[in-house]
């Protein structure tokens, strides 16, 4: 099992508080844990319940804004918050914030995104670059794919990327990357020696000393 979703099955594990409420921070970070001190009752938010089977956006995706101050204008999701029906637009619907900032120093002035509800962005068909409803179907050869309501053509879900930017089906190794095989390959022997006790035997080193004897009480 790799570690990542080892890490990712101790994740979901972790029960939140009742009245836990989400933002674009994970749970497990400072920020969030800042906005979500303990004992801190916050007033409850109700979300409109989107199954997991229905739910249609994605890291990755094209999506276009239908109402607000950016309508009209095309974006990729850099991030997903289902919890709220949330999705971050790249460069769509910015706001300017200080961050770094301390009691001798203003901060740095940076853009930052907002999250939009799914209800106010739609999908973009790659066919016409315009954005259209889409709903779940399945393939001939049984493959869920999202399927657009306007052109019939499939949308496809985008290639699984890291948060490093990383997309593992694309990744080539480099001159100093440790292929699979040599990562897979055992080249140690468990004994029933102390690992300093295998090494003096490789190396030839022989001890004759031996430790004082000694009482605990």
């Amino acid at each position: 099992m790799r570690l990542t979703a080892l890490v990712a099955m101790t994740s979901k594990v972790v029960k939140l508080p009742r009245d836990y409420r989400f933002g674009t921070s994970r749970p497990s970070t400072v920020a969030a844990q800042k906005r979500n001190p303990p004992g801190k009752r916050r007033s409850k938010i109700f979300v409109e319940p989107i199954t997991k089977d229905q739910w249609q956006y994605f890291r990755g995706d094209v999506v276009e804004v239908l109402n607000g101050k950016d309508a009209g204008k095309q974006g990729k999701v850099t991030q997903v918050i289902r919890a709220r029906n949330w999705v971050v637009v790249e460069n769509i619907n910015t706001h300017f914030r200080y961050i770094g900032k301390s009691a001798d120093y203003w901060g740095q002035y940076v853009a930052s995104e907002a999250p939009l509800l799914v209800q106010n962005v739609s999908l973009v068909d790659p066919t016409d670059r315009k954005p259209t409803e889409v709903e779940w179907r399945y393939t001939e050869e049984g493959e869920r794919v999202r399927v657009s309501l306007r052109t019939g053509r499939i949308v496809s879900k985008p290639e699984f990327q890291r948060r490093d930017g990383i997309i593992p089906e694309q990744w080539k190794d480099g001159p100093k990357d440790t292929s699979v095989e040599d990562a897979l390959e055992r080249t140690y022997v468990p004994s029933l020696k102390l690992f300093q006790e295998e090494i003096m035997e490789k190396m030839g080193i022989v001890e004759n000393r031996r430790h004082r004897t000694s009482f605990w009480y």
